[in-house]
């Protein structure tokens, strides 16, 4: 948590200077206003059963799933889940690394991903965005680098994808309060900056993974800095996306008090939250990493992954566009 003053000015400051790069800045191009990622393998349901979720798929414009993962399926069922999504008019959103403990450089964390992206398009897939998975986060924890190491890295990432991929919406999650307000805004100026430097395109999406549990049980963040960096990033152009999840189920399961219900009470419970702050996200993403809830379908049964979706969707979307 930002604690002292010099803290709270830093916020101050970046976020001022952000305000008056580009004060009345827009998304330059539009994402898909709802995205859904079930917990493991379960996006084999929404393929098998596409009756089942028919109200919440109504909403959905893509479906996230980690690059390498598609490796658990052979190229049959996911040339017939490519096809599927087509006639959806639901895109595929894939989750990669940019800078990892396996991939420490742009170049070869690009070349370990590419096969993975050129299967899905080869399959028929409607490959519409890529998100980084936290390339901030993961040269400071993971290959402690400097901020600077992280910054040339992910511009270089971007610059190959954008050369070979022109068509690819690219963006970036990074989690919240691990990373502080100050450092995202830092961030996000610093590597739109280089892309800008290079001539490359910048950043269509800034996404924030939001541990929200800390801010009672740690004492650390508040909804309040989500907003101030959802404002920050709209006001440098680009569209920000937030995730929505059980954030208090890890610990909840660890304590014995978790249940069917956890998943889908906590991330309607963050809707409100977030909704009584006054934001409204350009990207709603109901994301699970965390093998909850267990069943996915059908979106008529109670605590099901596709039933938060659905209601999720009435209540805070009203439809996939992303707008009420």
């Amino acid at each position: 948590m930002i604690c002292c003053v010099g803290r709270l000015a830093t916020v101050a400051t970046l976020f001022l200077f952000t305000l008056m790069q580009a004060p009345n800045a827009q998304p330059a191009r539009a994402i898909p206003g709802l995205v859904i990622s079930p917990p493991g393998e379960g996006i084999r349901d929404l393929f098998q059963f596409p009756a089942a979720w028919a109200d919440a798929r109504a909403q959905t414009r893509a479906i996230l799933y980690a690059d390498h993962n598609l490796s658990r399926f052979s190229d049959a069922e996911l040339r017939t889940w490519f096809a599927m999504m087509r006639t959806w008019n639901i895109s595929l959103e894939l989750e990669v690394g940019a800078v990892k403990e396996w991939g420490p450089t742009a170049e070869a964390t690009f070349a370990a991903e590419q096969p993975h992206w050129d299967r899905a398009l080869r399959l028929g897939a409607d490959f519409g965005s890529i998100v980084m998975d936290e390339p901030l986060s993961a040269s400071r924890g993971l290959l402690h680098q400097t901020d600077s190491y992280a910054v040339a890295q992910t511009a270089r990432f971007v610059a190959l994808v954008r050369q070979h991929y022109p068509t690819l919406r690219i963006g970036d999650v990074e989690p919240y309060p691990g990373i502080p307000l100050p450092d995202h805004i830092a961030w996000l100026r610093q590597l739109q900056s280089r892309l800008r430097e290079q001539g490359v395109a910048p950043l269509d999406f800034y996404r924030a993974d939001v541990d929200w549990v800390s801010f009672a049980k740690a004492g650390r963040g508040s909804w309040q800095e989500v907003a101030s960096l959802a404002a920050a990033t709209r006001a440098s152009g680009v569209a920000f996306s937030l995730i929505y999840w059980a954030s208090g189920y890890p610990s909840e399961k660890a304590e014995g008090v978790a249940g069917d219900d956890t998943w889908y009470v906590e991330v309607i419970g963050q809707g409100y939250a977030v909704a009584d702050m006054g934001l409204r996200p350009d990207q709603f993403v109901l994301e699970s990493w965390i093998d909850a809830p267990a069943a996915i379908v059908p979106d008529s049964a109670e605590f099901t992954f596709t039933r938060s979706v659905r209601d999720f969707g009435r209540k805070f979307i009203v439809d996939g566009s992303g707008r009420r």
